[in-house]
């Protein structure tokens, strides 16, 4: 029996609002990698415990995210979504008003803003399908994650703007993340998505695990977790990249080149609604895996121009693999949004293991750009995913469908 319908008003563009404020807010958690540089740089670290940062993070995807989208069942998309936005303002406040005078505080603030990401994770992206118009589903997730990008932008912005025009250090971002925090917190009193219970048994963690049985959900949540874990690779050593090839300060300028990588993930998501629009989401899938590897293969250039176009390119590659994989993949089989919903943010975990593997490499072979060559085979499976895999989806235009059979 299929669930029915959520119950809502109508889906008006205001309804999506508080949604696009909790990806705004959900960006926060990919300082993570901009993170890196600066606290090997302040605290002395090794690129192996750097790497750290990313870990602990990252880490909550894997420990909440399948108990999140059980109790998600119960209680509702958007109390999981406050009740994430609550966790990322208790992290990002702690620093805002202690500040993070040693390694371990500063990894109790990262521990947090991840809980409250991973938390926003689960709910966002299943909401945003309820406030979508019929077949709207890939193009608007993409257009939240043009969103979170901007979140995720405003790390490497504020930091570098704060340091060369104010002589402020990087603490400055904090309290710019808990205003914002608290003003998502806020909006999302206002939003009216569901209502009712669904006429099946509430998902249970044998249920959420059952669903990796499917060879089709099993390769789209190993998509999710190579690709993020290559996201907050690269992010995170674009700085060191740069300082150990170019020279360039990292405080000062190192950041810019992040800033650039997630400008043009900020780009390549708002310009993937529109190309949603007449590209089938799978197509489109195989198209941006492409683009992302000819990027990463561009670091190997010694030239900082090219890497410099490298950088950039990558980040158009990496924008829309994310909402891609997760749309495609909750679109199949939408009776289970909130338990594709745990196991596919739980893959996010991704973020914590590929950062120290590829610090592991870096060190290894000492060499940062050699590190690079982790990220290029996590993109690479999913290439191989896009381009072998002939399952019914494939052909599919991105719309709601009745039946919840899984092949």
């Amino acid at each position: 029996m299929t669930n029915p319908a959520p119950i809502m008003t109508k889906r008006s563009p205001a309804q999506a609002i508080p949604v696009f404020l909790a990806f705004l807010t959900m960006g926060f958690a990919d300082a993570a990698g901009p993170f890196v540089g600066l606290a090997k740089q302040q605290f002395q670290l090794s690129n192996f415990a750097a790497q750290l940062i990313a870990f602990t993070g990252f880490s909550m995807f894997g420990i909440l995210s399948v108990p999140m989208g059980v109790y998600q069942d119960k209680k509702g998309k958007k109390f999981i979504l406050m009740l994430g936005l609550a966790i990322m303002l208790a992290g990002v406040l702690i620093p805002t008003f202690a500040g993070f005078s040693t390694f371990p505080m500063f990894l109790l603030t990262v521990l947090l803003m991840g809980a409250g990401a991973t938390t926003l994770q689960v709910a966002g992206n299943p909401i945003m399908r309820d406030v979508s118009a019929e077949g709207a589903y890939s193009r608007n997730l993409s257009m939240a994650q043009f969103v979170k990008a901007i979140g995720s932008l405003a790390c490497s912005v504020v930091v570098v703007f704060a340091k060369r025009w104010f002589g402020l250090d990087w603490g400055v971002i904090f309290p710019v993340f808990s205003v914002a925090a608290a003003i998502a917190l806020i909006s999302s009193t206002t939003l009216h998505v569901e209502g009712g219970k669904p006429d099946r048994s509430a998902a249970t963690l044998a249920s959420c695990i059952g669903l990796l049985k499917s060879g089709f959900v099993f390769m789209m949540v190993m998509a999710i977790f190579v690709y993020v874990g290559a996201e907050v690779s690269v992010s995170a050593n674009i700085p060191l990249y740069l300082k150990e090839r170019f020279g360039v300060d990292i405080e000062k300028l190192g950041l810019l080149g992040t800033g650039l990588f997630f400008l043009a993930l900020t780009i390549g998501r708002f310009s993937g609604s529109l190309v949603l629009r007449w590209m089938k989401p799978a197509t489109f899938l195989r198209l941006t895996t492409v683009l992302s590897l000819i990027g990463l293969a561009g670091l190997f250039v010694p030239s900082a121009p090219v890497a410099t176009a490298a950088f950039f390119l990558a980040g158009l590659g990496f924008a829309n693999i994310f909402p891609l994989i997760f749309s495609i993949t909750v679109d199949r089989m939408p009776d289970d949004a909130n338990s594709l919903s745990g196991l596919l943010v739980m893959a996010i975990v991704g973020g914590a293991f590929l950062p120290p593997l590829m610090g592991v490499v870096s060190d290894a072979a000492g060499s940062v750009r050699t590190g690079f060559l982790v990220p290029m085979a996590a993109i690479a499976y999913i290439a191989w995913v896009g381009f072998s895999t002939k399952h019914e989806y494939s052909d599919r235009k991105s719309t709601r469908l009745n039946s919840s059979h899984i092949t």
